[in-house]
């Protein structure tokens, strides 16, 4: 079974950073679409960032373009979201995600592109 823990939300003012982690356990990420989500209270779940199967191309949503940073370890099996110059506007649960298969397709930007989640981790960005 496949599963996928986020950590490293937290309470931040605004300017400050912050590093999320993904985990996951029952399959590997290398070789996959991987990228992170994120959800603000009333809203949809959005695209934030993803990178490619074989680490070569990252994608940004134009929000966090130059501030967000997504990277994978392989070795821990871990990806990451940098978050620097945090905003109060990115205040949502922020997701990881990866593909259940490989489709061997770039960019993945919609969640149905999607086939495993983690359960969220909250990001609160005061001002």
């Amino acid at each position: 079974q496949v599963q996928l823990v986020e950590s490293g939300g937290g309470l931040v003012q605004a300017g400050d950073s912050l590093r999320l982690s993904c985990a996951a356990s029952g399959r590997t990420f290398s070789g996959y679409v991987s990228g992170w989500f994120r959800q603000a209270p009333g809203k949809e779940r959005a695209f934030v960032a993803a990178v490619s199967q074989s680490d070569i191309a990252t994608l940004y949503a134009d929000s966090v373009k130059g501030r967000f940073s997504i990277s994978r370890d392989n070795a821990a099996n871990t990806i990451y979201l940098q978050m620097n110059s945090l905003k109060p506007e990115d205040t949502a649960v922020y997701y990881c995600a990866t593909e259940r298969r490989p489709s061997y397709r770039w960019p993945l930007r919609t969640e149905s592109e999607y086939g495993y989640w983690g359960q969220g981790t909250q990001v609160t960005v005061s001002s």
